[in-house]
């Protein structure tokens, strides 16, 4: 009866759709937000920019529920989750000093809350996209976040959460993890570092944060781009590599990966001050269509997460992108 309640609860309405977002998601702490580059409302007005596309209205994306505490524990140590609660290790993660005197009331429902429920949405995202083919979670990608440890704005490890999840359930033998944020993924990375069914693939900058060398022995596949790196060259290079990734994968037992969670930052954007890249906005829509259609190719269910991005049209970028998979038939959101 558990498991049969559990599958209905990926079952969509018929107005919804696989992406998953809650109005809590964003984040709001008396300005202090604005100390740091993230743009901390980026996943409200990712959902604006839809709906004034027309491409979803309210009743169409699916709420996700907020992760227990011993839910977090299957994937975290609990003296870490314990941790993140005191001011001064939440600014630590968040690079804000100032968040250190915050109290931890405030810590937890102005920004620890928003940030667990964006977990919680990679979660179900992940479910959905196994269910319907594909799924987009408007928010996480915390790919700094590791059992015992967090940074660079990432409390949870939302991309481990989602694909234990998956692994616990007995629903996946194997998973790739795309990564395609500028920075470095080390945190599941170091998850995953012992998990002969998990694939790392991270195309990052490594002249950036973290500088985490030790993680890097742990992903399967890096690809290094830079400043230097042209639009032509990053998409040659990433639809070669991902290529080669999914198709060697044909030829191990069992073969195959039937998962792919896909970390689609878009901080590798001109002019972005973290990422230090210089791809255009339509070599980052051209980025996403080649990991979707490998996706639609090889058959594999993939879900989304939106990631790391600090510029004020990051949320239009992600919008026209989702356009762009719509348009090419890459995902279906019920429109003309």
């Amino acid at each position: 009866m558990a498991e049969r309640e559990e599958e209905e609860n990926y079952n969509l309405e018929e107005h919804q759709l696989p992406i998953v977002y809650h109005s809590e998601y964003n984040v709001s702490a008396f300005g202090i937000e604005h100390l740091h580059p993230f743009d901390s409302s980026k996943w409200k007005r990712v959902i604006a920019h839809l709906k004034d596309m027309n491409l979803i209205t309210d009743a169409t994306t699916v709420e996700p529920s907020l992760p227990t505490f011993e839910e977090l524990t299957r994937v975290h140590d609990r003296k870490y989750l314990k941790s993140v609660r005191n001011p001064l290790k939440a600014a630590q993660i968040v690079e804000i000093p100032l968040v250190g005197c915050l109290p931890p009331c405030v810590i937890e429902s102005k920004l620890l809350h928003p940030l667990r429920l964006q977990a919680g949405g990679s979660v179900l995202a992940a479910n959905l996209a196994l269910k319907h083919g594909w799924a987009i979670n408007v928010g996480g990608g915390f790919h700094h976040a590791s059992y015992s440890d967090g940074g660079g704005f990432c409390f949870y490890a939302d991309i481990t959460m989602a694909i234990c999840d998956l692994f616990d359930k007995k629903a996946i033998t194997n998973a790739i993890v795309v990564d395609v944020d500028a920075h470095q993924g080390n945190g599941h990375a170091r998850d995953f570092a012992n998990n002969e069914n998990v694939f790392v693939f991270d195309v990052f900058n490594p002249y950036v944060y973290p500088h985490d060398r030790e993680a890097r022995q742990f992903i399967n596949k890096a690809v290094h781009v830079n400043s230097h790196t042209t639009d032509t060259s990053y998409i040659s290079e990433l639809r070669k590599q991902l290529t080669q990734c999914l198709e060697n994968r044909q030829n191990l037992t069992p073969p195959g990966f039937d998962f792919i969670l896909y970390n689609a930052g878009t901080d590798c954007l001109f002019g972005d001050p973290l990422g230090a890249m210089n791809l255009s906005p339509q070599c980052i829509i051209s980025r996403d269509e080649v990991v979707f259609k490998l996706a639609r190719e090889k058959g594999i269910p993939i879900c989304m997460l939106t990631s790391g991005g600090y510029q004020k049209n990051n949320a239009h970028l992600i919008a026209k992108s989702i356009e762009n998979l719509h348009s090419k038939n890459l995902i279906n959101l019920g429109i003309n």
